[in-house]
């Protein structure tokens, strides 16, 4: 207990002299079969988050498949439109403020970014189905008062061959919505990425690889962010646009710095220092970037107290000692309710 006790004292060391700066302080809110309810809203509060990404799906059976199947009966509740609708209004209700990411998933979880056609013809299909579903969301987002819409997720392949089809699709999206936009550009594709100069934000879901050490110390992930960091600051200074972080994460297993973006079943031992100190040098790298908007933890679960815990290996920090770190840095950089 002893030990468990100065683990987490260390990891919650916070300069008292930081100046506050507030920041987009979020989870990712994963859909469930069921409604939220205000008990699943409150460990949310708790960590002092001030913003939760609402994500709804498309299905599409291949990678070369044009068709996107979506807001269907035999889709659990929180990833249709009227899941997607009472999650968003429960969170506004509770001065949560929200980012509507609706998403792809290819059958078997094969990568969006491979998402392409074999045909003009079925990209035409793509391009019609695709509209359709973000234009559906676009105008939840309008009429439930979302202050942040994303247009798409790390879909590199479908944005590098259909450019012009993307400039026309946001503005078809700037007529329905009127609050901030932004794209979630896998974090070795932003710099491809043709339209950030049309969006408000900067995209990036932030899996960069820092260390190759079984359980890297804070100050090691530092280093492995500062060249990362040195071109995301070039970056949105000559496209004149902040970053935010669309999400960000790592699972609490050895070497979780070295492939961040790892999603498959593995077997790695558990490690919750390692996540733990992923979370905390992530934030002292970014966190007082006066060009670094903020960013959303991938990944928060609705029913909380059934959710990772000391034997968990995922993603989520839930019941960790990285839902800690967390906790404190959002205290830290909370934004006021009436920014």
């Amino acid at each position: 207990m002893r030990r468990i006790f100065l683990l987490m004292m260390g990891l919650l060391q916070i300069s008292c002299s930081s100046q506050f700066v507030g920041k987009i302080n979020g989870v990712s809110f994963v859909a469930s079969r069921d409604r939220a309810t205000e008990a699943h809203i409150e460990p949310v509060k708790k960590i002092h988050a001030g913003h939760a990404a609402v994500m709804p799906f498309g299905f599409i059976r291949e990678v070369n498949s044009p068709e996107i199947i979506f807001d269907t009966d035999r889709q659990w509740f929180g990833e249709t439109r009227v899941g997607a609708k009472q999650y968003i209004d429960l969170l506004h209700r509770n001065g949560i403020r929200v980012m509507l990411k609706p998403q792809i998933w290819i059958w078997r979880g094969v990568f969006t970014g491979e998402l392409r056609m074999e045909t003009e013809e079925n990209w035409q299909l793509l391009e019609a189905s695709y509209e359709d579903f973000i234009l559906t969301y676009a105008s939840l987002a309008e009429e439930t008062g979302v202050e942040i819409f994303c247009i798409g997720t790390e879909l590199q392949r479908f944005v590098s061959a259909r450019p012009e089809y993307w400039k026309a699709l946001i503005g078809k999206i700037r007529e329905r919505y009127s609050g901030k936009l932004t794209y979630a550009a896998n974090w070795d594709e932003y710099g491809r990425t043709p339209f950030w100069a049309t969006l408000d934000y900067i995209g990036i879901d932030a899996y960069f690889p820092l260390s190759e050490t079984q359980t890297p110390s804070v100050e090691e992930l530092k280093e492995g962010w500062k060249p990362w960091k040195e071109k995301i600051a070039s970056f949105s200074e000559a496209v004149n646009r902040p970053v935010l972080f669309t999400e960000f994460g790592y699972r609490s297993m050895d070497y979780t710095a070295k492939k961040p973006w790892l999603v498959t079943r593995g077997e790695e031992k558990v490690n919750l220092v390692g996540q733990a100190n992923a979370k905390k040098a992530l934030f002292e790298s970014f966190w007082e970037e006066d060009w670094f908007a903020g960013g959303f933890v991938w990944k928060w679960f609705t029913n909380h107290e059934r959710s990772g815990g000391p034997e968990d290996n995922r993603f989520t920090p839930q019941n960790k000692p990285a839902q800690e770190v967390i906790s404190a840095f959002y205290k830290l950089y909370q934004q006021a309710n009436s920014q």
